[in-house]
């Protein structure tokens, strides 16, 4: 029998993937030709100085002009990857078309205008807009727009690197947290379609392709644990210093916080004087490492002062994402680690190029624990399938770190303080939620009857496979299982919480 449900998703997700593909693929292309003109501009302000005094200005004008496209909608600030996971909690409410055509214009002024962010995020932000428009038009239920919410941000992704599979799994890894199948059907169908519509604009040319990489020896395999730690520790670094910007830039009583974009658009000038080969998101850093072969102190110059202003640059509010500038600083550190290797251990000098693609999946899993999207998105964007053991060895031990060290998901930790903490409060509209069961939950192998469920939460029903049992006390939950909890549209993170926390108290005990 034909799953109608399933077809009419799916072609709404195609639909998505055509316009998400369309629209990202335009976004991508205006960027990369503004830096290029920026970067020219640049190196004739070298020569003609006095031009930097009108360009000054026309950079605060600009930093102006985005301030207040962020003043009449906050939510294009940043990434835009916690707004869409806080759509999804029901905790941020958004326009679809304010943050579309806003997080547009003021994404290809940021990241154009050559600060250290990327494209990414934005491009997941726009995703998920266009999935919420499709929904209202199509006037779809609460749980629709989730879905093509969901299917609208891996369209964005897929489309902003050209890696489709890597964009299904940031949504499952990242912003769900289980395999819900529904969405795993039309994020799939999205990605895929937003993919194609990206290949006819930039080809087949992996995005961070770095050329021929050799199979990395079995035998030297402990030099990956050790840099898995390496990276783990530098993870939390980074994630520690990206959730203290607020107060950092709380600190400037003179500017509100939309007006905050001034800041980088002034550093970035004399950046741009003396480095413009440094503007941007990173990626011209990572092909240009193994052909100028830098020194180690040129190398520990470059990482400490990309840190630094990709610091500056995110915590200016702007419109831009980390994605890139995490897989750039990844680069460094791994050439970095790879010069001590080859140093001390003698080992072959074409591993280089190994340990840079190892190190961006694993310091994007120490600061993103997403494990899976990391691995899959370094390997689509360089290009190469021989590489899934080692980066799965670096990815698993900074994962290790970052966790034993009680670290949250960065998205996760920006939503936590983008949500004002609240209080209980009964909206009186309903809310279906879904929790997963996994192999560590207390809720394994227990009857419904016999937990003590917060007050304001119902199990309707728990779909396990692509059946939907109806829950009463007697049913017995299972590993895999995904519970359907209906509660009020005010309590859904409390609620969510709540559940999670049982889970974890019961791995302490």
């Amino acid at each position: 029998m034909i799953d109608n449900t399933k077809i009419f998703y799916t072609g709404k997700a195609i639909l998505i993937g055509l316009l998400v593909g369309l629209i990202v693929s335009v976004f991508r292309l205006i960027i990369e030709k503004l830096l290029f003109y920026v970067k020219s501009f640049y190196l004739f302000f070298a020569a003609e100085p006095l031009w930097l005094i009108p360009w000054g200005i026309l950079s605060i004008i600009i930093a102006l002009l985005i301030g207040f496209l962020i003043k009449k909608d906050p939510n294009i600030t940043g990434s835009g990857i916690p707004q869409v996971e806080g759509q999804l909690l029901g905790e941020i409410h958004c326009n679809w078309w304010s943050v579309l055509w806003k997080k547009f214009v003021g994404g290809i002024l940021s990241i154009g205008s050559g600060l250290f962010l990327g494209r990414e995020g934005p491009s997941i932000q726009l995703g998920a807009s266009i999935g919420q428009g499709i929904s209202e038009f199509f006037q779809g239920d609460k749980m629709e727009k989730k879905v093509l919410i969901s299917s609208g941000a891996s369209a964005g992704l897929a489309a902003a690197f050209n890696a489709p599979i890597a964009g299904l799994l940031f949504v499952l890894e990242e912003i769900h947290h289980n395999f819900s199948p529904l969405v795993l059907l039309t994020s799939l169908a999205s990605a895929i379609t937003a993919n194609f519509i990206s290949l006819n604009f930039f080809g087949l040319k992996p995005v961070l392709y770095l050329g021929e990489v050799p199979p990395f020896p079995v035998k030297k395999y402990g030099l990956l644990i050790l840099l898995g730690i390496f990276l783990g520790f530098f993870g939390l670094l980074y994630s520690k210093v990206l959730l203290s910007l607020p107060k950092i830039y709380g600190k400037i009583s003179f500017l509100p916080p939309y007006f905050y974009g001034i800041i980088p658009f002034l550093f970035i000038i004399p950046i741009g004087v003396f480095f413009p080969e440094l503007l941007g998101g990173g990626s011209e850093i990572i092909f240009s490492l193994e052909k100028t072969s830098p020194t180690l102190m040129i190398l520990t110059g470059l990482f400490i002062l990309r840190f630094i202003f990709s610091m500056i640059s995110y915590g200016g509010n702007l419109p831009g994402g980390i994605f890139l500038p995490i897989l750039s600083l990844g680069a460094i550190l791994g050439y970095i680690y790879g010069n001590m290797v080859i140093d001390i251990t003698k080992i072959d000098a074409i591993y280089i190029r190994s340990f840079v693609m190892f190190s961006m999946a694993g310091y994007f899993t120490a600061i993103g624990k997403a494990p899976l999207t990391a691995m899959i998105l370094v390997t689509e964007m360089v290009g190469s399938l021989n590489h899934l053991m080692p980066l799965a060895v670096v990815s698993f031990v900074s994962y290790i770190i970052v966790d034993l060290a009680g670290a949250d998901p960065i998205y996760e930790a920006l939503l936590e303080n983008m949500i004002e903490k609240k209080s209980k409060i009964l909206k009186g509209r309903s809310e279906i939620i879904e929790i997963p069961v996994g192999a560590e939950s207390i809720l394994d192998g227990k009857m419904i009857r016999e937990i003590n469920w917060p007050a304001e939460a119902l199990i309707t029903s728990i779909r396990r496979g692509s059946k939907q049992i109806i829950a009463h006390g007697d049913t017995v939950m299972h590993v895999g299982d995904c519970l359907i909890v209906l509660t009020d549209e005010g309590m859904v993170n409390q609620v969510r919480q709540q559940i999670k926390h049982m889970s974890k108290d019961y791995i302490r005990g």
